[in-house]
C-alpha cells in the first residue's frame, strides 16, 4: 500500500509517500480501510523525535493515532464488532494510509461525517480525562488555556455541560467562536492574570492547560500560588513547578467515551470543529500547519 511515511526523525519534509506493507488484523485487533486519519500535535512531536522516552518509534513509521473507517478484517477475540462497520478510534500502526490497525474503537453514527468523526477520539477523551482529574463540578470556575483548538474546544463544551463558569484563551479572532461555545474569552500573554481576574473576580477553582506557552506561572498565581487543580497536556516544564502532567495512555473507558460523544456530535449537542481537510499526500502541510499552531479545531487528512 501507499502510506505517508518517515525514515528519520526531523521536520515536516521527512514525511513522503511511499509504498509501506500492508497490515493484518492480530488477535485483539480489527483493521480498518482509512476514511480519514485525525493530525496532532503529538504527531509532529513524535516526528521531530521530541517524545522517544515517552512514545519509543521504530523507523521507517507510519504516523497518526486517529482513524476513521470501515473495519474490513477482524482478529481473534474481537467481539461487537463486524466487517463493513463504520468505527472511529485509535491506531496502533499509524492512521496516515490506506489501512490501520485498532484495538479501541466506537461506532461512527451515520449522521456524522468522517472528517468530524476522527476529529473526535484525543480531543474527546483526553479532555474527559482532565475534566475528571481536575474534578471540575457544577458552580465552579474553569480556565482553559487554549480553548480554541481541537481538545480545548470540546473542554469548553464538556465543562459547560457539567455546569461550571469557564474562561478561555484564544488569540481575539477566536473570541467569538469561544462565546458561542460558552466560554468567556481573554487574549494569552502578558498581563494574563490580570485578565482573567478582570472577568472572573470570584476566582478561578482549576486551570486545564491545553495550549503550553509558558502559562503554567500565571496559572498557578491565580490559583493562589498552589499547583492543585492545575494539570497540563503541553508544557514539558510542568514537573519543576509541580503541575501534573496528563499524558500517554488512554482512558480505561475510552471507547465508551467516544461512543457517547460522537452520538452528541452527531445530533448537535457537542460542536467539533474541522479547521481544515487535506489529501493524504499533503500530510507534510497538515503537520506544518499544525506545529505553527493557532489552528481552531482539527485538521484531518482525507485518505
Amino acid at each position: 500500500m501507499e502510506a505517508i511515511v518517515y525514515e528519520e526523525f526531523g521536520g515536516p519534509e521527512v514525511l513522503r509517500l511511499q509504498e509501506a506493507p500492508e497490515p493484518h488484523a492480530g488477535p485483539g485487533q480489527v483493521r480498518v480501510r482509512v476514511a480519514a486519519a485525525g493530525v496532532n500535535a503529538l504527531d509532529y512531536k513524535i516526528r521531530r523525535g521530541w517524545t522517544k522516552d515517552m512514545f519509543p518509534t521504530t523507523l521507517p513509521a507510519v504516523p497518526g493515532v486517529e482513524v476513521a473507517g470501515t473495519v474490513d478484517e477482524i482478529g481473534d477475540g474481537v467481539t461487537g464488532v463486524a466487517v463493513g462497520d463504520e468505527v472511529v478510534g485509535w491506531s496502533v500502526t499509524g492512521a496516515y494510509a490506506p489501512y490501520a490497525l485498532a484495538e479501541t474503537v466506537a461506532p461512527k453514527p451515520d449522521a456524522l461525517s468522517w472528517e468530524t468523526a476522527v476529529a473526535l477520539p484525543v480531543a474527546g477523551e483526553t479532555s474527559e480525562r482532565v475534566l475528571r482529574l481536575l474534578g471540575v463540578k457544577n458552580g465552579e470556575t474553569l480556565l482553559v488555556n487554549g480553548g480554541a483548538g481541537a481538545v480545548g474546544s470540546i473542554a469548553v463544551q464538556l465543562a459547560v455541560a457539567r455546569g461550571a463558569t469557564v474562561v478561555a484563551t484564544a488569540s481575539e479572532a477566536n473570541h467569538d467562536f469561544l462565546r458561542v461555545l460558552g466560554a468567556t474569552p481573554v487574549t494569552y500573554g502578558e498581563g494574563l492574570v490580570e485578565r482573567v481576574r478582570a472577568v472572573a473576580p470570584q476566582g478561578v477553582d482549576a486551570v486545564f492547560d491545553v495550549a503550553g506557552k509558558g502559562a503554567l506561572p500565571d496559572a498557578i498565581e491565580l490559583r493562589g500560588g498552589t499547583t492543585d487543580r492545575v494539570v497540563t497536556i503541553a508544557d514539558p516544564g510542568a514537573a519543576g513547578l509541580g503541575v501534573v502532567f496528563s499524558g500517554g495512555a488512554v482512558s480505561e473507558d475510552a471507547e465508551s467515551i467516544l461512543a457517547e460523544q460522537a452520538r452528541l456530535a452527531a445530533d448537535g449537542t457537542l460542536r467539533v470543529e474541522v479547521a481544515k481537510v487535506l489529501p493524504l499526500e499533503q500530510a507534510a502541510q497538515a503537520q506544518a500547519l499544525s506545529e505553527e499552531g493557532h489552528v481552531r479545531g482539527k485538521l484531518v487528512l482525507q485518505v
